[in-house]
């Protein structure tokens, strides 16, 4: 339809524009249309905005792709944003688990401990009876 060097954007918004007056002028009549060149009277709108678009450098189209131009940088700086975002995210989750890790060495020693302090309650009484046990042989060996 159109050379290669002519901007996709341009050729886009040519057929927009043709599609959205064709729907205006002859929106209703679509439907209707009982001859094959029902709409012939809308070629003049076409040649019309053809001989618009057909110029890359007019200031009109210019300012249509510096308008896409806009639209591509904010969504380039809107995707970027996102990125950083990310990398913040990143950078909470990295500490969280800093804490995370220093966290659970304080729950081991902790629980080390407890299991410590468990043992000695339940073997220290044996423990004791066993040394009065052999406190006594002993005392009695020597007194005997």
């Amino acid at each position: 339809m159109c050379d290669r060097s002519y901007p996709k954007k341009l050729a886009f918004q040519y057929l927009e524009d043709l599609k959205n007056e064709f729907e205006r002028v002859n929106g209703v009549q679509i439907e209707t249309a009982a001859r094959p060149y029902a709409f012939i009277k809308f070629d003049t709108f076409i040649q019309k905005t053809k001989k618009l678009y057909q110029d890359t450098r007019t200031q009109r189209n210019i300012a249509k792709l510096n308008d896409e131009l806009y639209e591509v940088h904010q969504i380039m700086t809107r995707n970027v944003q996102e990125v950083l975002g990310v990398g913040e995210k990143l950078d909470q989750v990295s500490e969280m688990s800093s804490r995370l890790t220093s966290e659970s060495r304080i729950y081991a020693d902790k629980a080390r401990d407890l299991n410590r302090q468990a043992l000695i309650r339940k073997w220290a009484p044996v423990a004791i009876v066993l040394g009065v046990v052999f406190l006594l042989f002993w005392v009695k060996t020597k007194i005997w």
